[in-house]
């Protein structure tokens, strides 16, 4: 007889591609209408899936019962999802992105990085209790590096496109794909000075100075500068390699497509084996392989890469969802829950803000004080974060004595856990929620305004965003010169609501464009087709005009008028043929 076989393998199927089936229907409207993150809604899902809800997902299960096991599994899950999205980080970026804007990240990735891990760690160490400044410079080094799977939600998409200009994006991707690699320095100073000094060095003799050996050996030379050299070498040669093979027709096109995936694939895998810093090849490589800027004009329409991004982006939120340790948060023996919201309003406050107000003057990118808050509150804490939570939890497992965590490392650990998920949580929700609420607060009142108000003011903006040709210039500049332009016209369509972030990024063109203007004919123009309707002005003919003491007063009349007019016969001027029309004396004919 037939059975039912409900083993965890059927049952996570069952979910995972159920689950992407359903909101497959309904993404464009979450994430293009209601401008909500797959990130958020994802996890959201694995947390009813998870056993704190429905017990459809049980990850201690898949670990075989082993909290080490399970903490293994996420953090190559990380890796895996990182690494792709480096890669793929790097490629989207302008040809040789990282050599020509070497200066604003510089600025970003020095210190900038440096005053956000301080900051960071002030706020950890005032708002956990009994907590050293050592562990939490540790802590505030996992969220010290900004997300680039949530920034990617941020600087992509239809929002994105209508208010966000491209410089923009491009210095938030580079910076998110950069410092995310570049967070091995912060972390491990923080990591090798507490195993060699802390507790007197118990079970790990050596002291300071085996500290810093080691920070700048291994951590420097070993993981950082080899990662750079050899993602600029893979990336270099995988290039080589494609355009040879591509010159001769070696390559169909289903490969070419994905060969960026397995590109990432395949420098995780081999940064993972050497024990370098496999986030940091990724990127560098990426965006060495794309160099040239070819492979990415060649798939600039192609859907493929997208395709897998967002599979492994709602992948891993949702396994993030089933294995966040929620109960912790309310319960745990390391900081109170009162406390932990505070410290997750402050982190998301005063982490970066600060330090791109500071900053922001000399970055070119971000020059307006709306670009700066926009660049200093978006800058997430997701992927990256949780990666380096579980390295530094496998770092202090070998902090030993006589085979046992020593005490102020299995403390740390427990910190960790706790205030680095519920950061991550936290800034997974808040911008998640940004956008939406944002606008919502945006149109909230001037919908209320015009459903209690019987007048309505003509140049009131319309309630929806959209494009339009004069969409980037500041509203009140556009205002004043419908005010001035013509006033008291009665016939005139509201104009477009503005909620652009910065400059626009060609004014030249956006000059031009006004001086451009078409000529209104109030004879022939559909009622509403023009916003606003402009005066009538004058035609200026392409010939040369004949001065108004040799022009008859039916010429002098067109020509002010700008329009054909009907003339009686009395009124036109007779050629010398003794036909009728209007004689026109083109200067450019003229006999010397």
């Amino acid at each position: 007889m037939p059975t039912l076989v409900v083993t965890n393998f059927n049952i996570v199927c069952s979910v995972l591609g159920g689950f992407i089936t359903l909101f497959g229907l309904v993404s464009y409207l979450l994430k293009e209408r209601f401008y909500l993150s797959e990130a958020l809604i994802s996890l959201v899902a694995g947390v009813i899936f998870s056993p704190h809800a429905t017990n459809f997902i049980k990850p201690l299960d898949y670990a075989g019962g082993i909290e080490e096991n399970l903490d293994t599994i996420t953090l190559y899950f990380s890796r895996l999802v990182l690494g792709v999205q480096l890669v793929l980080a790097g490629v989207q970026l302008p040809s040789r992105y990282l050599y020509t804007e070497w200066k604003p990240l510089a600025l970003l990735l020095g210190p900038g990085m440096t005053l956000m891990w301080i900051s960071a760690s002030l706020l950890v160490w005032a708002m956990v209790p009994h907590l050293s400044f050592l562990h939490a410079l540790a802590i505030a080094a996992c969220v010290t590096p900004t997300d680039p799977v949530l920034s990617n939600s941020i600087v992509k998409g239809k929002f994105a496109d209508k208010n966000i200009p491209k410089p923009l994006q491009k210095i938030i991707i580079a910076e998110s794909g950069a410092n995310d690699g570049l967070g091995y320095p912060f972390l491990f100073l923080a990591l090798y000075l507490i195993k060699y000094t802390q507790d007197g060095g118990a079970g790990q003799p050596g002291g300071a100075s085996k500290a810093m050996g080691y920070w700048f050996g291994e951590t420097w030379g070993y993981t950082i500068i080899l990662s750079v050299v050899y993602g600029i070498a893979v990336g270099w040669l995988a290039k080589e390699m494609l355009h040879f093979a591509e010159e001769r027709k070696f390559v169909d096109r289903e490969s070419f497509l994905v060969f960026a995936i397995t590109l990432a694939l395949f420098i995780t895998g081999t940064c993972g084996m050497i024990g370098s810093d496999d986030v940091l090849a990724c990127f560098v490589a990426g965006n060495a392989f794309t160099w040239d800027d070819w492979f990415r004009l060649e798939t600039a329409d192609d859907s493929l890469q997208p395709t897998i991004d967002m599979l492994l982006n709602i992948s891993v939120f949702l396994w993030f969802g089933a294995v966040c340790p929620w109960a912790s948060f309310r319960s745990n023996d390391v900081i109170p829950v009162y406390r932990l919201i505070f410290l997750g309003i402050l982190i998301l406050l005063f982490r970066r803000i600060p330090m791109i107000f500071a900053m922001h003057k000399k970055i070119r990118q971000i020059e307006e004080f709306q670009q700066a808050a926009f660049v200093g509150f978006f800058g997430p804490i997701g992927v990256s974060a949780i990666f380096y939570l579980y390295v530094s939890l496998d770092f202090l497992n070998q902090v030993t004595v006589d085979g046992v965590i020593r005490e102020d490392a299995a403390h740390l650990q427990e910190v960790m856990r706790v205030v680095i998920w519920f950061l991550a949580i936290c800034s997974i929700v808040v911008h998640g929620l940004s956008v939406p609420l944002g606008k919502l607060g945006y149109h909230f009142p001037r919908t209320i305004s015009q459903a209690l108000s019987s007048d309505r003011e003509e140049d009131e903006p319309d309630l929806h965003i959209r494009r339009s040709q004069h969409f980037s210039q500041p509203f009140f500049r556009r205002r004043r010169a419908k005010n001035k332009g013509n006033e008291g016209a009665s016939d005139r369509q509201p104009s477009p609501a503005v909620f652009w972030i910065g400059k626009p990024e060609t004014p030249r063109e956006e000059a031009e464009g006004e001086l451009r203007r078409p000529v209104h004919f109030p004879d022939d123009t559909p009622t509403g087709a023009q916003t606003p309707r402009e005066p009538n002005r004058p035609i200026h003919y392409p010939i040369d005009t004949p001065p108004d003491e040799t022009r008859t007063p039916a010429e002098r009349d067109v020509g002010e008028r700008g329009q054909d007019m009907e003339m009686s016969k009395m009124d036109r001027p007779v050629n010398s043929s003794g036909g009728q029309g209007i004689t026109w004396k083109d200067e450019s004919t003229k006999e010397p």
